[in-house]
């Protein structure tokens, strides 16, 4: 398939990023603006995947990773059913993927999802991570059908790359004589750069954020607990539009250093430093973001950590462009040794950056464990989170600070927009 056949219309001035803010419109479609265009990101991420397949040896891409499969099929089914790996994907030249599907859901991608070629949308089921024994056959009886569809288009003496896959399903691959290869690598590179539409609806899921943060600071008082913060922010979200809210921090006093990652029923002090994560995906696209408050009062001691996780934020801000390398911005930020850990493992995920879309950890991955050994070049149309950490003096509280950026031909734009310049105090006395 050509690069030409899905090429884009010309994009309208409104939709010119480099010297545009990057709007958030709303969760509706309207007829009197330029908004997302469906079926212009269907076409964009579909060619991207195609000409991903194309610049390998591969005769087709097999795909078992739901953000893989959303990206070339445009289908979706909720996390409870998409992550047990019956759902899967198969991509070929043609620019025709096959899915299968429980069979329900292949049913209503058939009435509802006309860009699915007829006859490729199929009722499928290998086991649901092993709960239905491989020995009953479904996955034998998958291979046979995927190899004969190999065999149909020409391909069936190629590789076929696969991006993640239950080990009793490769064997079954490999027993009937298919050579398989990984292709996880193509596919997040495919996915790296993001077309208008992504970016609008990244955007739009950072505004939903900016909202839940207005209720976060009004309630966040002396009494309430953590899960009290992420019942309030899940249920907002939701009101707003998010189609899943896939998880929230809630991190406060004592737990601030160092960050566990997860939520409690702690109940919130007066002058608690306390945190906040907030991931959820709007028609697919995530956030990762991060804000810092003290509650009710402050100390000297909060405010210089935030200070410093401030400088450490603004300092990758500037850096971060295209042609940028990411080894450049790791170098920006503290070592591990720097803020009480042993090496770059212990303190991975503090200083960090890492893509968004339809996966929350997508490219590029910046941080001192990878980036300086094995830099990655920033390009336009990249969005990925930057995040910085900073414990405090007093051995208890700490800041974390994240931001969303959309690299433009101008530099960076920032679209998580609640304030982060310096250290919010809720409710003070």
């Amino acid at each position: 398939m050509s690069d030409t056949a899905f090429e884009p219309k010309p994009l309208v001035p409104a939709l010119d990023f480099d010297n545009r803010m990057i709007p958030a419109h709303g969760t509706t479609s309207v007829d009197f603006e330029e908004r997302v265009d469906y079926k212009r990101l269907r076409a964009y991420r579909l060619a991207r995947a195609v000409k991903s397949l194309e610049a390998t040896e591969c005769g087709a891409f097999l795909l078992f990773d739901f953000y893989n499969i959303r990206y070339t099929t445009q289908t979706w089914i909720a996390g409870a059913l998409g992550d047990k790996m019956s759902r899967y994907a198969l991509l070929t030249r043609d620019g025709k993927p096959h899915i299968w599907d429980f069979g329900s859901a292949a049913k209503h991608h058939q009435l509802f999802a006309p860009w699915i070629e007829p006859g490729h949308s199929h009722a499928g089921m290998l086991g649901l991570r092993g709960a239905i024994h491989p020995e009953v056959g479904l996955m034998k009886d998958a291979v046979k059908t995927i190899k004969g569809m190999l065999a149909d288009a020409g391909v069936d003496h190629l590789p076929v790359g696969v991006d993640i896959v239950e080990p009793a399903f490769l064997f079954e691959m490999q027993a009937q004589g298919l050579f398989v290869v990984d292709i996880q690598q193509d596919m997040l590179d495919a996915r790296s750069i993001k077309n208008v539409d992504e970016i609008m609806l990244l955007s739009q899921a950072a505004a939903m954020v900016d909202g839940v943060y207005q209720d976060i600071t009004d309630a966040l008082r002396p009494g309430i607990k953590e899960n009290e913060i992420v019942a309030l922010a899940s249920k907002k979200l939701f009101e707003l539009g998010s189609e899943q809210v896939e998880a929230i921090n809630a991190v406060s006093g004592e737990r601030c250093n160092p960050h566990p990652h997860n939520f409690t029923d702690r109940i919130i002090r007066p002058g608690d430093q306390a945190f906040f994560d907030i991931i959820h995906s709007y028609q697919g696209y995530r956030t990762c973001y991060y804000r810092t408050f003290s509650v009710g009062r402050s100390t000297p001691a909060q405010h210089d950590a935030y200070a410093k996780a401030r400088e450490w934020m603004d300092a990758a801000i500037d850096k971060v462009a295209d042609g940028v390398g990411t080894d450049e911005v790791a170098k920006l930020w503290p070592k591990a040794t720097d803020i009480g850990f042993a090496n770059e493992m212990d303190a991975f995920g503090l200083q960090f950056g890492h893509g968004l879309g339809l996966g929350l950890h997508e490219r590029p991955i910046i941080s001192r464990l990878n980036s300086l050994s094995h830099p990655v070049e920033i390009k336009a149309g990249m969005v990925f989170a930057l995040e910085t950490y900073c414990p405090s003096p007093d051995g208890i509280s700490a800041a974390r600070i994240e931001e969303e950026v959309v690299i433009t031909n101008n530099g960076a734009q920032v679209i998580t927009k609640f304030p982060a310049e310096k250290l919010f105090v809720t409710n003070p006395y």
